[in-house]
């Protein structure tokens, strides 16, 4: 009889919450089994949406909806299924043309909450002016999902002069954001935890592509758009500085977090730079357009709060990285986020 030590185990062989959190895990993912197996050859970074091959005026995004409540103070996922389809559009430059909608649905849901979350979807669709062309709709068994799902496509067409990627941030360009950040993500987990800060705290879901219409008019100087959701503000900077190949330095006092947010934050042990968004873009943009930029972004309700929180700077290698200075004149490096610190939060 022989013996011998078994094969560690792996958590790389199961896939775990964290994969998709929009952070290093979802990259590490994507890069080593989704890509490869759809074709692999890949040229630029990812994006929030695509351009469509032999249509360059048109541009296409796909997200999944798995929040867990259905609803939240601010909002549901009927309604953050559409706000969240139309920003990924918006972020390549595009105004939302069409939608596609499909319902995962558990047996034994509630038919009043389903006609709840479809209201409010239809609601928020024409609130934006944006059709929902097609779809579909699939039950599974008791278990084998959580009440409801979404999948929702999106077809929008590009604003003219406008021609945006993760790959365009250039050193030099100054770093704005629309708005305070870490509300969507606290007003979530409060609701499902039941922590009782969803009386001071209200997500910030919300449509942005009027707030990218109204930078249309500087054209090339708007290089960089992205909406912090999954993985915060960390996880969208991180990208940019990697696809860019620049340094992001950012300071912490100009980046707005609410009171309660921040209170909630501490408490929990969270970086409200990590703390998904679904109501504020961050936009890169040449130092000279800087100010017209954000005097447009302020001209809007969605964008009445923005303000600037940084710059872009050459990066020190080959890959770009991000750099807080702090409240107390230090720096610190913001890493892209690891794991899965809010699950079920888009």
């Amino acid at each position: 009889m022989t013996t011998g030590c078994p094969l560690p185990y792996s958590e790389n062989e199961r896939i775990l919450l964290g994969h998709g959190a929009g952070g290093r895990l979802t990259a590490e993912l994507l890069e080593s089994t989704v890509l490869p197996a759809l074709g692999g050859g890949r040229e630029g970074p990812l994006e929030d949406a695509a351009l469509l091959p032999g249509l360059l005026d048109l541009v296409m995004s796909t997200d999944g909806f798995v929040v867990s409540p259905l609803f939240f103070p601010g909002g549901d996922i009927g309604s953050l299924a559409v706000h969240g389809t139309v920003n990924d559009l918006a972020m390549r430059g595009a105004e939302p043309v069409a939608l596609s909608v499909a319902l995962l649905l558990e047996e034994g849901l509630e038919l009043a909450e389903l006609e709840a979350v479809v209201r409010s979807l239809g609601k928020a669709a024409q609130e934006v002016g944006v059709p929902v062309v097609t779809g579909d709709t699939k039950v599974v068994g008791r278990g084998a999902a959580d009440k409801a799902f979404i999948t929702t496509t999106g077809v929008g067409r590009r604003l003219p002069g406008l021609s945006v990627s993760a790959a365009s941030a250039r050193p030099g360009d100054v770093v704005l954001l629309s708005g305070p950040i870490g509300l969507h993500g606290t007003a979530v987990l409060s609701t499902r935890e039941g922590l009782g800060f969803e009386a001071d705290i209200a997500s910030d879901t919300r449509p942005l592509h009027r707030l990218v219409a109204a930078l249309a008019g500087l054209g090339g100087e708007i290089h960089t758009l992205r909406d912090p959701t999954r993985g915060g503000l960390a996880a969208a900077l991180n990208e940019i500085a990697h696809a860019s190949g620049v340094a992001v330095e950012i300071d912490e006092s100009a980046v707005p977090v609410p009171e309660q947010v921040a209170a909630a934050c501490d408490i929990l042990g969270l970086d409200p730079l990590h703390v998904a968004n679904e109501g504020c873009m961050v936009a890169f943009v040449s130092s000279a357009a800087a100010d017209e930029a954000l005097a447009a972004m302020r001209s809007l309700p969605e964008g009445c709060a923005a303000v600037r929180i940084g710059e872009v700077t050459p990066a020190h290698g080959p890959l770009g990285r991000v750099v807080m200075r702090t409240v107390v004149g230090a720096r610190r490096v913001v890493d892209m986020p690891l794991g899965e610190q809010l699950p079920r939060i888009c």
